[in-house]
């Protein structure tokens, strides 16, 4: 274990992008710590801008246009000044790994090798390595055309490309008019440039876990599941729960990868079975403020092990911790069709923790812990109340130029990155 002193030394973190929702959550908890952060995002008006707890804020390239572009932009910045910590929240994972050796040299990090972090990073690669292990999904069938995609389709099914994070390119097919949409828009992403996954979509409750790993042996563990459902299926309410299959699942994954880092998978609890099954991985670290108020900080695991470190490996996480996202929970009320009406009550439940927000934290605008805060929360909740039908766009926001996309991701292989 960590000696204390050093745990709660403040280290220098240099948070690689500021608009999602897993970064901002990872910047409060890094905030708190008494670390010293500062956060570089394409976005002038990123989430990450609205936080005590940013010492500095890089506007940089966006990834997903000029992947070359940005690597430049943060290497120039680990040269400046001293970083302790380098924490690819995000997509930029994947960059990072490519050219991890050299950036080791010059900042903690912690990522696997890039082949490892490829075959999670793509849908068809993991579920292949699932089936490789002979671990536990729902019947799946990889395609790369759309005769192929009819051929391989019963109702219902899910059917998701390969590349796609935040819930983009995922659909829900249960007729024909469902597959119709789903082909229309899969060949408008010209998905079949790469491949298409077709799965049997399973009656159940959609659960999350994280962990964070150093050097394929899982250190520490927390699930969730989803009690309302934001804008775009994301969680508005979540509630710890207690896995040890998943986390038995998810040590076996770590250790085939020699997974180093943060790793996180999504899973269905089917209605007529206790057996999880894996329908998704993403390789980092996703939203980790419902581990932290659970008693485990994924965050802090994260940083010993990107400085060298082996830290012990943590308790179990407390079960029943219930937490929202109060943007989440507005954007998805009114994303259902929710009236001005409606999205008052929301705001109403919300300030005053009634109904399903009793005994509940906030996670992503912890107001009362960073004020600035209040600003996007209060922007959201007023630009929903003029026009309700926002929700979809201003959802949409969050899916920018730090995310990747088959050219940025083929770019990224290709190139040379010198």
């Amino acid at each position: 274990m960590a000696d204390s002193a050093q745990v709660r030394k403040p280290l220098r973190v240099l948070v690689s992008e500021g608009n999602s929702t897993s970064s901002r959550e990872a910047i409060t908890i890094l905030g708190l710590s008494g670390h010293i952060v500062e956060v570089c995002d394409p976005s002038r008006y990123c989430l990450a801008r609205f936080s005590r707890f940013v010492r500095k804020f890089h506007r940089c390239p966006g990834m997903r246009d000029d992947p070359a572009g940005f690597l430049s932009f943060v290497e120039q910045l680990l040269a400046r000044g001293h970083f302790d910590v380098l924490l690819p929240i995000h997509e930029q994972g994947f960059l990072f790994a490519r050219v991890r050796q050299r950036l080791e040299d010059r900042v903690g990090l912690a990522l696997p090798s890039f082949e490892s972090y490829r075959t999670a990073h793509s849908k068809a690669g993991f579920s292949r390595l699932l089936d490789r292990l002979g671990l536990p999904q729902p019947a799946t069938r990889i395609v790369k055309s759309a005769s192929d995609l009819r051929a391989a389709v019963s109702f219902p099914s899910v059917v998701k490309t390969s590349v796609g994070t935040a819930s983009r390119g995922i659909w829900f097919v249960r007729n024909e008019r469902d597959l119709e949409a789903a082909l229309q828009a899969v060949s408008v992403n010209g998905a079949f440039a790469d491949e298409v996954l077709v799965q049997e979509l399973v009656a159940g409750t959609t659960e999350k876990a994280q962990a964070v790993f150093c050097r394929g042996k899982l250190l520490g563990f927390h699930a969730f599941r989803q009690i309302a459902a934001g804008a775009g299926g994301g969680e508005a309410i979540k509630q710890s729960v207690g896995r040890p299959q998943v986390r038995s699942l998810l040590a076996t994954l770590g250790e085939q990868l020699a997974w180093h880092g943060a790793l996180s998978v999504d899973y269905v609890m089917p209605d007529d079975s206790a057996n999880p099954l894996l329908i998704d991985c993403n390789p980092r670290l996703v939203e980790p403020m419902s581990a932290y108020l659970a008693s485990v900080d994924l965050v802090a695991l994260l940083l010993q092990v990107s400085q060298g470190k082996t830290p012990a490996v943590a308790g179990n996480s407390r079960e029943g911790v219930r937490t929202h996202l109060a943007m989440q929970a507005l954007l998805g009320c009114a994303s259902r069709g929710g009236t001005r009406r409606d999205i008052l009550r929301e705001c109403w439940r919300i300030k005053i923790g009634g109904g399903p927000y009793a005994d509940s934290a906030e996670e992503l605008t912890p107001v009362r812990l960073d004020w600035i805060t209040a600003v996007p929360l209060a922007m959201i909740a007023i630009l929903l109340l003029l026009a309700p039908k926002l929700a979809v766009k201003l959802a949409r926001g969050g899916w920018g130029d730090h995310l990747l996309d088959l050219g940025s991701i083929r770019r990224i292989e290709r190139e040379d990155l010198r």
